[in-house]
C-alpha cells in the first residue's frame, strides 16, 4: 500500500499509467454493472450525482479516463452533445469502446494522456473526468491542460474519491478481499482528502460552481467553469 498524506501525492511511482493499470480488463465496467451487485450500486449512484449537474451542451465533449465508454454514454445522454470523444491510457479499452459504441455514430475513443492532451486550445464545450484524478501523477499539470483546452464559459466535472475514513475502509477490504477488487491495486497515487480538489481547481483558476460530497461523504464532485 501507498504511504497517504493529508493532501496530495500519495507516493511517488516509477510505473507508467498503463504499468498502473494493466490488470484492468477492457470491458471492466460494462461487466462490472452486469456481475456485480456492489459495483452497480456505486456507479450507478455517482452518475447519478454526475447527471444533475452535467448541462445540455449542443457541442463537443471530452471525457477523460473513458475506460470502456460505459459512463462516456451517460454523460453523451445526459448533456445531449453532437460529439463526445473519450481518451484513456489502455489501447485495449480504447479498442474495446470503439468496438461496442462505434455505431453510435457520435463517440469516438483514442489513446491519450491526461498531462498532455493532444488538442488545440478551446475545443471542448464541456470536459469530465470521473473517478479519473487519483490515477494521475501531476494533478495540477492535468487540470491546467483541461483549462487550456476547454472553451471560454465552458463547465468541467471532476469526482474523486474523498479518501475519508469510511472510503479508506472499504477501499482497503475492496483491494485485499473482494473477488475482482485486485485489479485496482496500487492504482490511487494520489489522495484528496481534506478537500484537496478544490484546492487544485482554484489553483488553476476555475470558478468553482458546485462543490459536494455525497455516498456518506466517499465521493467528492466538483463543477467548474473557465472564465
Amino acid at each position: 500500500m501507498f504511504r497517504r498524506k493529508k493532501s496530495g501525492r500519495v507516493a511517488s511511482s516509477a510505473k507508467s499509467a498503463v504499468e498502473l493499470h494493466e490488470q484492468v480488463p477492457p470491458n471492466w465496467y460494462d461487466e462490472s454493472l452486469k456481475v456485480d451487485l456492489f459495483q452497480r450500486f456505486w456507479h450507478m449512484r455517482r452518475f447519478s450525482e454526475v447527471r444533475k449537474v452535467a448541462d445540455p451542451i449542443g457541442g463537443k465533449i471530452l471525457d477523460i479516463g473513458s475506460a470502456d465508454g460505459t459512463f462516456s454514454k451517460q454523460i453523451l445522454d445526459a448533456t445531449g452533445a453532437e460529439r463526445l470523444i473519450g481518451i484513456d491510457v489502455l489501447k485495449s479499452s480504447v479498442d474495446w469502446a470503439n468496438d461496442h459504441w462505434g455505431k453510435n455514430g457520435k463517440m469516438k475513443f483514442m489513446v491519450g494522456d491526461a498531462h498532455k492532451l493532444n488538442f488545440p486550445k478551446d475545443t471542448f464545450d464541456a470536459m469530465f473526468a470521473l473517478e479519473v484524478l487519483e490515477h494521475v501523477h501531476d494533478p495540477v499539470a492535468v487540470l491546467n491542460e483541461v483549462k487550456r483546452v476547454l472553451k471560454k464559459n465552458g463547465y468541467a466535472v471532476f469526482l474523486v474519491p474523498s479518501d475519508n475514513r469510511l472510503f479508506l475502509i472499504i477501499w482497503f477490504i475492496w483491494l485485499h478481499f473482494y473477488p475482482r477488487g485486485w485489479v485496482w491495486r496500487d492504482t490511487h497515487i494520489q489522495t484528496y482528502r481534506n478537500s484537496y480538489l478544490t484546492k487544485v481547481c482554484r489553483k488553476v483558476g476555475f470558478k468553482i460552481e458546485i462543490d459536494r460530497k455525497f455516498n456518506l461523504g466517499m465521493l467528492h464532485l466538483v463543477k467548474v467553469r473557465k472564465v
